[in-house]
């Protein structure tokens, strides 16, 4: 019984993995960072907070989307691609919201905003609204 546990815990890791990485909107230049792991990572200029499961940021700034929960679906409802749903916070703890990230295939993902406020960046002195779904490319 001990061993059918532990396979199940590691195909779960395996699964996990394809998440775990850089991924780039050229786009947008956003780019956001994953490690699901149970050590996350550290948020530049934020290590105050610990480990983070990641974040989303923009090229050339050092305002950050911080990933704060997710968790994972072994497929999603209607096309049956690995998902998992993000809660992300922006880096002054006044704005929030949820979004999923779901696999099209082995560089491409979808990062779609599900509820809460509307992802915004800076961008040249003003704020960008961003597209409630954009695709990344993992590098």
């Amino acid at each position: 019984m001990l061993s059918l546990t532990t396979f199940a815990q590691s195909e779960g890791d395996e699964n996990l993995a394809i998440f775990n990485g850089y991924y780039y909107s050229q786009e947008y230049q956003v780019y956001f960072r994953l490690n699901l792991s149970e050590q996350g990572m550290e948020v530049p200029n934020h290590e105050l907070l610990g480990n983070m499961p990641g974040y989303l940021a923009k090229n050339h700034n050092n305002f950050y989307w911080l990933i704060t929960d997710w968790k994972y679906s072994k497929a999603h409802k209607k096309s049956k691609a690995p998902t998992i749903d993000l809660s992300l916070i922006n880096d002054y703890g006044s704005e929030d919201f949820t979004a999923t990230l779901q696999k099209i295939n082995d560089s491409i993902y979808s990062f779609k905003q599900t509820e809460g406020n509307v992802l915004k960046i800076p961008n040249n002195g003003k704020w960008q609204k961003l597209p409630k779904e954009l695709l990344f490319k993992k590098k």
